[in-house]
């Protein structure tokens, strides 16, 4: 077996740095790897919000939490509050983890299903740990000592500045050997355009910068952004357009000072023609709001999103352009696309770090030889396209899921709720219309719990439950339910506020 020997990464930000240091934590310095970016070149780069699945990178790579929390002006994140998406004045909260207990035959919220329709329920908020101690303003990490609290089973992700994200990832890459060269890319070189083409012909030989240096590898990974400098400008790969499901395409952002409480959640508020952002950090609250620019102008766009700030700006608003959907393949010929150069999903779930992430674990999975498996490369491109179709569909469910009625956004809203929406996503309304049944696919990333909040908070109720939920006397579950309820809300009451324990444990100093 004839191994790999240089691996290039071409673009920084997020994405390059986060392949750099996952691969340079797990190829130990087998392999050559080096990082190709310009400083002339800017990245998307604004407060991220992520879920909780991150916490399995940064262990792969050895971080710290405290440490990396205090190096990005990071803080803790239970969910994502959303406002008006059902209607206006509606606001809900898809928080992390597990929904109530299990109780017998069938899920939790089955019996909820039952006691709700009964009028015997309460608001299904009040039996999720992490929405109750998000909406109190609390965290803490979960406490495995404690058994079968709820406070030992606490899910939770960050919000960070992806700018110092990066940075500090550049820092762990560089004392784990990976090479870092300033210069910006001008074009990429195929074999075949050589005189002797050699072994697969197609594929990428070298990138050339600015200043003539040409830089060899045998496998390239594309992290140029929304540019796909080697897997679009190159490879001439395809793009598989989604914007007439997802019709935003422009978004403005913009930092604010901080105020007090330090949420511990995402929030996200539906405007006119699209939604707005807001990301708590430790020194500032990142803000953004993502339109479609055929329903509202961008003067428009940016006077709304500063009209809704809750602090004075720190900048001027900045403008970005998106086309939501992804590349006909992640990985073609030698060149594996991660981050917005293989595709872009707007933000609203917090799934943009995840995605970065995900590929990166498939490379692993898939790690090729010189020999570069056709088969293998295949089910790469299987694997990548079921994620990104599966998080598109939870993204959509949004949109189509409202019952916007306000002159405001009559327009956009109801185009949304009119739509026809993939089959993928058809199929899973339909099974929850009617016994409020959720099924996960294939580990796809969202669990039945997510799809349930969203359903939920955007007033889809079932026609029926499980059948089975009525073996379950009424009464008695209904004093289980409450029973569930009371020990949420004393955990809840038993948990710091969130500020006070990112002061104690994590407090970055001032910029």
């Amino acid at each position: 077996m004839a191994l790999i020997q240089d691996i290039v990464i071409v673009g920084g930000g997020t994405a390059g740095w986060m392949t750099a240091a996952a691969l340079s934590t797990v190829l130990r310095g087998r392999y050559r790897l080096r990082v190709v970016e310009s400083d002339d070149i800017g990245t998307v780069g604004v407060g991220e919000a992520t879920i909780p699945m991150i916490q399995r990178f940064n262990r792969v790579v050895g971080i710290d939490e405290n440490e990396f929390l205090r190096e990005t002006q990071g803080t803790f994140k239970l969910g994502i509050e959303f406002v008006n998406w059902g209607r206006v004045g509606e606001r809900y909260m898809h928080g992390f983890g597990k929904l109530g207990q299990d109780l017998w035959t069938v899920q939790f919220e089955q019996y909820w299903h039952r006691l709700r329709a009964l009028g015997r329920a309460q608001p299904l908020e009040q039996y999720s740990i992490a929405r109750m101690a998000a909406l109190a303003n609390k965290f803490m990490p979960p406490r495995p000592d404690l058994g079968n609290s709820p406070l030992g089973e606490i899910a939770y992700a960050y919000h960070f500045d992806a700018s110092l994200y990066a940075r500090y990832l550049r820092g762990l890459a560089e004392q784990r050997g990976v090479q870092r060269t300033e210069g910006k890319v001008t074009h990429a070189r195929r074999r075949g355009e050589g005189a002797n083409p050699g072994q697969h012909p197609g594929h990428v030989d070298a990138v050339v910068l600015a200043s003539g240096e040409r830089i060899e590898g045998q496998l390239f990974i594309d992290c140029t952004g929304f540019r796909g400098l080697l897997i679009e400008q190159t490879l001439k790969t395809g793009f598989e357009d989604w914007t007439h499901w997802l019709p935003c395409d422009r978004a403005v952002a913009v930092p604010c000072e901080s105020v007090k409480p330090l949420t511990p959640y995402t929030r996200s508020t539906a405007h006119r023609a699209g939604w707005q952002w807001r990301i708590p950090l430790q020194h500032r609250i990142g803000n953004g709001h993502v339109y479609c620019s055929a329903h509202i102008s961008d003067d428009e766009a940016a006077a709304t999103l500063l009209a809704n700030l809750d602090g004075q700006p720190l900048a001027d608003p900045r403008p970005i352009r998106f086309r939501t959907g992804m590349r006909r393949l992640a990985w073609n010929e030698n060149v594996i696309a991660i981050g917005l150069a293989g595709g872009f999903l707007e933000p609203l779930e917090s799934t943009s770090i995840h995605l970065i992430q995900a590929a990166i674990q498939q490379l692993l999975d898939f790690f090729p030889d010189q020999g570069f498996s056709a088969g293998d490369i295949a089910e790469f491109n299987r694997h990548s396209r079921f994620h990104w179709e599966r998080i598109r569909d939870f993204v959509i469910l949004h949109y189509h899921l409202n019952q916007r009625d306000d002159s405001a956004g009559v327009g956009f809203w109801q185009d949304c709720a009119h739509m026809k929406v993939p089959d993928s996503l058809q199929e899973r309304l339909d099974l929850y219309r009617s016994h409020g049944r959720v099924v996960r696919r294939d580990n796809e990333l969202f669990s039945e719990v997510g799809w349930i909040q969203v359903m939920e908070g955007q007033n889809l109720v079932p026609q029926r439950h499980h059948p089975l939920a009525e073996l379950q006397d009424a009464d008695a579950t209904e004093v289980y339910l409450e029973g569930v309820r009371e020990v949420i809300a004393k955990c809840v009451a038993f948990m710091p506020d969130h500020a006070a324990y990112v002061a104690e444990h994590c407090a970055a100093k001032p910029l």
